[in-house]
């Protein structure tokens, strides 16, 4: 969604999530129109390449190494964090543009707020067990969040995978529990759609049967209220499912019509994107990686999907047709010098921009000193001239 709209949301609403319709089937996604808010402005200037202004022969600009947990760059938004499992951007000062965000910490359980330049601030430290691939993996706000602050997170508890609630001064509050864990596939990610529902992505706790099962809520996209309870409209009556066939979702991502629900998987043989049509199994991916760049975070752009990769540096993105197909192969960037390393959790701002974390502290990343960091993408090529 535009970063506009986001602050506009945050600033909009009441304390729970709106009522959602209720046909006796899925039904296309309401179109919200939120009023727009500040869009914010990067404090110095970003080094340009080709595909963002820079005039071919002209050299970028030069940005100096960090200095300890110092990060000159300008995109950088917070530094010297563990490796983050979750991003979600909190605010834009009207006045000067900076940013605040909110970052995850999966091995440590910690939320923290981050603000350029400003120590990190510690919001909640959960306790979570990250013994296997959980942890505290997934983070999203309330579509209201402006007016309540609630934040909602994903963890692997000692017993089980569950979403809860945070909110200011407050204890957290389960909202689904029992959600299957085992000794791999407990990732699970976290969204909201244009009704305001809760998309819940699960893995399938090491055994692929329950991913198939309905009755099972491993391997699913999940579909929710602020309760814990289906939402209206999902398509079966009564129950969370909207999609299954997961084993380990890194990233999950709606378009800003509200018209796309995408998820990525870390499947038996190959890294996966899939659309999620609501009431099917997953079925084929829309893309497969055999070679595992370690597929995590995405984010669906007017005319592409942007992807992480955490297991090699930079991001792919996957030029895109109106309808959802594509049109073309992966295409990489931010693979070297120009970019961050490598990177988890993705966030879309706006049509340019993302918001995401790095996790260079990783086994076999290559972590400078000001990692890990949340950092500002800017999109390379951006949309297409004409087309919303």
């Amino acid at each position: 969604m535009l970063i506009g709209s986001a602050l506009g949301l945050l600033a909009a609403g009441c304390a729970s999530f709106p009522e959602q319709p209720g046909p006796a089937g899925w039904s296309a996604a309401q179109q919200l129109t939120p009023q727009a808010g500040p869009v914010p402005e990067l404090p110095g200037e970003l080094p340009k390449g080709p595909a963002q202004g820079q005039q071919p022969g002209q050299q970028p600009t030069p940005v100096p190494p960090p200095q300890g947990c110092k990060d000159f760059n300008p995109a950088v938004v917070g530094t010297c964090l563990n490796p983050i499992s979750g991003v979600a951007l909190t605010d834009v000062n009207q006045t000067t543009g900076a940013v605040t965000a909110l970052a995850a910490e999966r091995a440590t359980g910690r939320l923290l707020r981050v603000t350029k330049d400003v120590d990190p601030v510690e919001v909640a430290k959960l306790d979570v067990d990250a013994a296997t691939d959980g942890g505290l993996t997934g983070l999203t706000l309330s579509p209201t969040y402006g007016e309540d602050q609630l934040v909602f997170v994903y963890v692997t508890t000692a017993t089980d995978n569950r979403v809860l609630r945070l909110a200011p001064d407050d204890v957290p509050k389960p909202v689904l529990t029992g959600i299957p864990k085992g000794p791999t596939g407990n990732r699970g990610v976290l969204a909201y759609d244009r009704t305001g529902a809760l998309l819940v992505a699960t893995g399938d706790a090491g055994n692929p049967a329950a991913a198939a099962d309905p009755n099972s809520l491993a391997g699913k996209v999940l579909r929710i209220d602020a309760t814990g309870q289906p939402a209206r409209g999902n398509p079966t009556a009564g129950s969370r499912v909207l999609a299954s066939g997961l084993k380990s979702p890194g990233g999950l991502c709606v378009s800003g019509d509200g018209t796309k629900t995408w998820v990525t998987d870390a499947g038996a043989t190959a890294d996966l994107l899939y659309r999620v049509e609501p009431g099917r199994a997953l079925g084929d991916p829309a893309w497969s990686w055999p070679e595992r760049p370690g597929v995590a975070g995405c984010a669906a752009f007017s005319n592409a999907v942007m992807v992480t990769a955490s297991a090699t540096p930079g991001v792919l993105s996957l030029p895109m047709n109106p309808d959802g197909s594509f049109t073309g192969k992966p295409e990489p960037s931010m693979t070297g010098d120009d970019g961050f390393g490598r990177l988890g959790p993705l966030l879309m701002l706006d049509d340019t921009t993302a918001l995401s974390g790095t996790v260079n502290k990783n086994a076999g990343g290559a972590p400078v000193s000001s990692d890990d960091r949340v950092v500002i993408i800017v999109r390379p090529g951006g949309p297409v001239p004409g087309k919303d």
